[in-house]
């Protein structure tokens, strides 16, 4: 028989990260970030959330997986079934699958009975255009992959983009009603976007001037304190 060799014990600070570090995974279905931790400990800065890090993993309590914000692992968590991890998708460049490598930021661990129906990817919003729903700044959405809607769904839905050469991948509810679409935000300060798609632009004829990406089937909520 192997013996395993005892854990050294841990600070009473150590402690608590830990015990911090599994409430994540229990309540958002992924580790913190070194900032959240230095945020919730009031670390002045995130090289003293890694250190702690650091130390509890000498004491085997948990792996550092280089690389990743998020990249924390529990030494005696269970083995993560099959589609535990969701890609987060960042910025998209023009004219390329959502899903390309070069556009996920990262993998995120998410319990697969999160959303119904199940996710593909996870998206992080920016701005309040849908706070009235409560999907606020810094959310992370669940999205299903599919290029159809219906009226009033709220969709991810990709533009081309003109200036930067990047598309504008944006969450509205999605209106069609012939060849006219309108992008509605829920916050009244946001006007809607309107795209009529029988017209032609020079610089985006070359693609549609609008495309659903996914629907909306939940969000992840990443705060800073607990929960």
């Amino acid at each position: 028989m192997v013996s395993i060799p005892q854990r050294l014990p841990l600070t009473e600070k150590q402690e608590k990260i830990l015990a911090f570090v599994r409430d994540c995974l229990r309540d958002h279905g992924m580790p913190p970030t070194r900032e959240e931790i230095a945020r919730e400990f009031g670390f002045a800065v995130r090289a003293s959330a890694e250190e702690h890090l650091r130390a509890i993993a000498r004491k085997g309590y948990l792996e550092l997986i280089p690389g990743s914000s998020r990249g924390i692992r529990l030494m005696d968590a269970p083995a993560m079934p099959v589609g535990f991890f969701l890609p987060l998708v960042g910025r998209v460049a023009a004219g390329e699958p959502i899903l390309s490598a070069d556009h996920v930021e990262s993998q995120v661990a998410v319990d697969p009975a999160l959303f119904h129906p199940r996710a593909d990817f996870l998206f992080r919003v920016q701005g309040r255009s849908m706070q009235d729903v409560g999907i606020l700044d810094g959310d992370l959405v669940g999205v299903r992959q599919q290029p159809v809607a219906e009226n009033g769904q709220i969709v991810v839905a990709r533009l081309p983009g003109r200036r930067t050469g990047e598309d504008e991948v944006t969450l509205k509810r999605w209106f069609r009603r012939g060849n006219r679409v309108e992008l509605r935000a829920e916050n009244r300060e946001f006007a809607p976007i309107e795209i009529d798609l029988a017209a032609t632009d020079p610089e985006t004829q070359e693609r549609a001037p609008v495309a659903i990406e996914g629907l909306y089937v939940g969000l992840i909520r990443l705060g800073g304190g607990r929960r």
